[in-house]
């Protein structure tokens, strides 16, 4: 077989575990919502929030620098101890909110409680992801997720109607020891006696760690996107929030690629000879998904109105205005999610700075957006402000020397000095 289709199978092994995961979390609110009353949901949905933000805090504490890892003999090593510290981290925070459970009243506190006897659990299957992609493994980690799909919908499908939250987040985050047992034995054989250290956790807690300025860059992106959210709910009427939520809402499958890339793009771009092959490579891959989201938008826009009112129901009207934007969002997207992507392989450390500035550049086009044009000015502005991203992103990438360049010198500094 060629090099290309080891890649290949790979590539898709990725996506549909990112699938596969987005299907799970897609369907455990749809169950509950069925499952429960209009109060049980409201508190099952703060304690999924809650999980939510925790997940995302891991992957960009521990999965993201887990799989920019190059060395292939501190992989094993770097493995142990990234599961290490998420299995002590995610009990600690699960001793707090169990406590807090403790504390709150009703439903919302055992809900609460339920949520801090599971999180180690929940949290250790979905690290186990960042191990095999980082080792190269994506269909590993896609045979747990799919076992991890298969119990969590078996399982909530067996409670009655009315379940409490509480009884449905124990559910929930129990189901997840098969695919968690799974996971650890298909792990086993490439962590077990390797070389390349012993589990440390110290690393994870020192000053400069490059996690740090990942849990920054989540906290900037996803901050942003609420505080944007809430600023247009209080100049705009609650038709164009929920016309440009359905409107994003419907560009969902391709938040599935963008992930996957985001996620699990490293290890295999990194195989790429040098700052010029790493390059060629994204910016394909670039372009692939920015043809793709327009490609989706227009197929979106080219819906009858029948079929759009099955999707959406009343809003599909007010979102359809929405969409030549958002498809042109989602377009440059895909190319400021691969110009990311190449800085992450090349600099990790020049991101920062591009989520920062451009993200708050993005709240500010929206509502700027919104007061002069509407709602369909709003779409646009976050479609501009994507824009921007993509071409810093980029110029940020031509600038970045090539590594001969850099090592060329280094060596005239030294013998300088």
């Amino acid at each position: 077989m060629s090099r290309r289709g080891p890649g290949r199978l790979a590539a898709v092994a990725s996506v549909l575990d990112q699938a596969a995961s987005s299907a799970t979390n897609i369907l455990v609110l749809v169950l509950a919502a069925r499952l429960s009353s209009a109060a049980g949901f409201a508190d099952f949905s703060m304690v999924y929030v809650t999980f939510t933000v925790l997940l995302g805090l891991n992957m960009a504490y521990v999965g993201q620098t887990l799989v920019l890892e190059k060395d292939p003999s501190r992989l094993a090593a770097a493995c142990r101890s990234g599961l290490a510290f998420t299995g002590a981290a995610s009990a600690a925070v699960g001793a707090v909110l169990a406590l807090l459970g403790l504390l709150l009243p009703g439903a919302t506190g055992w809900a609460f409680l339920a949520l801090g006897l599971v999180l180690p659990l929940v949290l250790l299957q979905d690290g186990l992801r960042y191990c095999f992609s980082a080792l190269r493994a994506p269909g590993r980690a896609l045979a747990a997720d799919a076992l991890r799909l298969a119990c969590v919908v078996s399982a909530l499908l067996l409670q009655p109607e009315g379940a409490p939250a509480g009884r449905l987040v124990l559910v929930w985050g129990v189901s997840a020891l098969p695919a968690l047992a799974l996971g650890l034995w298909l792990l086993r054989p490439s962590v077990r006696g390797a070389a390349g250290g012993a589990t440390d956790l110290r690393p994870y807690l020192r000053r400069g760690y490059l996690g740090q300025r990942f849990v920054v860059e989540f906290a900037v992106g996803n901050g942003s996107s609420q505080l944007a959210v809430l600023g247009l709910g209080v100049f705009a009427t609650p038709l164009a929030v929920g016309a440009l939520r359905g409107a994003t809402t419907l560009f969902g499958p391709l938040n599935v690629l963008f992930n996957s890339a985001n996620s699990f793009g490293p290890p295999v771009v990194g195989r790429a000879s040098g700052k010029r092959g790493v390059v060629r490579l994204t910016a394909l891959m670039g372009g692939a998904l920015a043809v793709t989201g327009a490609a989706w938008g227009a197929v979106l826009y080219a819906l009858p109105e029948r079929a759009g009112r099955e999707l959406l129901g009343d809003t599909w009207q007010a979102a359809a205005a929405l969409l030549p934007a958002t498809g042109a969002q989602y377009a440059v997207m895909g190319l400021g999610t691969c110009a990311l992507l190449t800085l992450r392989v090349l600099n990790p450390k020049a991101t920062l700075s591009l989520q920062v500035v451009f993200s708050l550049l993005s709240v500010g086009l929206l509502l700027g957006g919104y007061a002069v044009w509407g709602v369909a000015g709003a779409a646009w502005g976050l479609a501009l402000g994507s824009a921007s991203k993509a071409a810093a992103g980029w110029l940020r990438v031509a600038r970045l020397p090539a590594p001969e360049a850099a090592a060329a010198t280094t060596a005239d500094q030294v013998r300088a000095a």
